[in-house]
């Protein structure tokens, strides 16, 4: 009974696992004293509650649903369709995170592609929105964990981290527009049998004003603990549910990571070798370890040793490409397309490895390339 829950727990939240297996590890050799309460960022904590919050309420009252709902009902070329499938993840997840995107999008391409009789196209259609979500979270600090926390420890300005992220975000558009419209297309109507509405127009009004609080405090110009509670208050005397539908494994994940970071990087000599590796060349050293224990651990483990935030931040969200756990988001579409009918592993694998790689190779030439101009 334990050994099977266990491993029901171990397939539903695999990083959290490894996280916490690595934070008792570091226990051992640095026992549990003051000094852990100042490894864990608390204002990446709240930050990482609130948005997800917000999202959550966003998802519960219909917003994500009817957005996709009205921008693909009708006759549409085939093409373009599968352009549109592909670009949602790639804006949205510049809002609402990649996870979250793919979470919402993935189902959706599942239901369009079964609608108008292009179940073949589920495999490629469902790797380019993975790819498309990892590469369009980049352009924003609430696009993903990793730039959240880098943007908040590195005490970045908007400018600086737009100017450095822009360009890539930018390109990794072209190139997915790209794809997407490399196929032959023809005419179909896309007709869904029921019709999506906002259920509380109100309450999508308050997840928007609270979003925008997000953004303020971000931003730098908002408290992180007032922001805390008011997006608290906000929901315990508006919707109460929202508190189930929030990510608290991702939360406990990040706490995980501060402290076995914090433990590692407290240890003279572990300390040396990292700063070595780091200090050699922070975006590939980034990369590196991304593809190993994928790009949020990376970023906590090695932002303390090095100053050059722009390689590792680089490093991390670049890294997101390539195996499939470089990106935690990468898992999710993977588990939707293992349950659609004659789902093939394997070739979803060989597919995605290839235009991972494509996108990685692409995208470091063009670090290289900016970096020698």
């Amino acid at each position: 009974m334990l050994l099977s829950t266990l491993r029901a727990f171990a397939r539903r939240e695999p990083v959290l696992l490894i996280s916490l297996v690595c934070a008792v590890i570091s226990m051992f050799f640095c026992p549990p004293s003051a000094a852990y309460l100042g490894y864990i960022d608390t204002r990446v904590l709240i930050l990482l509650f609130c948005l997800m919050a917000v999202v959550a309420g966003m998802q519960k009252y219909g917003v994500f649903d009817l957005l996709a709902q009205k921008l693909l009902s009708g006759r549409h070329a085939l093409r373009t369709i599968v352009l549109f499938l592909t670009l949602l993840p790639f804006f949205a997840s510049m809002l609402i995170t990649n996870d979250v995107a793919l979470i919402t999008f993935v189902p959706f391409a599942i239901l369009v592609l079964g609608l108008v009789g292009q179940q073949a196209l589920l495999l490629p259609v469902i790797v380019l929105q993975t790819v498309s979500a990892n590469l369009g979270s980049i352009a924003t600090p609430v696009g993903n964990p990793q730039n959240l926390f880098l943007y908040a420890s590195y005490d970045l300005s908007a400018g600086q981290f737009f100017g450095t992220v822009l360009p890539f975000a930018l390109a990794s558009l072209v190139g997915i527009i790209a794809l997407a419209l490399c196929r032959k297309s023809c005419t179909l109507h896309v007709c869904f049998a029921e019709p999506k509405y906002i259920t509380d127009g109100r309450r999508v009004m308050l997840c928007t004003a609270l979003f925008i609080l997000c953004l303020l405090t971000v931003f730098h110009v908002l408290p992180d603990v007032a922001l805390l509670v008011l997006t608290c208050a906000a929901l315990v005397l508006f919707d109460r549910d929202i508190f189930r539908r929030i990510d608290y494994g991702l939360l406990l994940t990040f706490v995980c990571f501060f402290l076995f970071a914090g433990n590692i990087g407290s240890l003279p000599n572990v300390r040396s070798c990292l700063q070595q590796i780091v200090g050699s060349s922070p975006l590939l050293a980034s990369l590196a370890a991304s593809q190993i224990i994928s790009n949020v651990p990376a970023a906590v483990l090695l932002h303390g040793f090095t100053e050059n935030w722009q390689a590792l931040l680089l490093g991390v969200d670049i890294g997101g490409l390539g195996t499939p756990i470089a990106s935690l988001a990468s898992l999710i579409s993977f588990r939707f397309y293992t349950h659609t009918p004659e789902a093939k592993t394997g070739r979803y694998l060989a597919w995605f490895t290839l235009v991972n790689v494509c996108g990685l190779v692409f995208l470091l030439a063009l670090a290289a390339l900016l970096s020698y101009l």
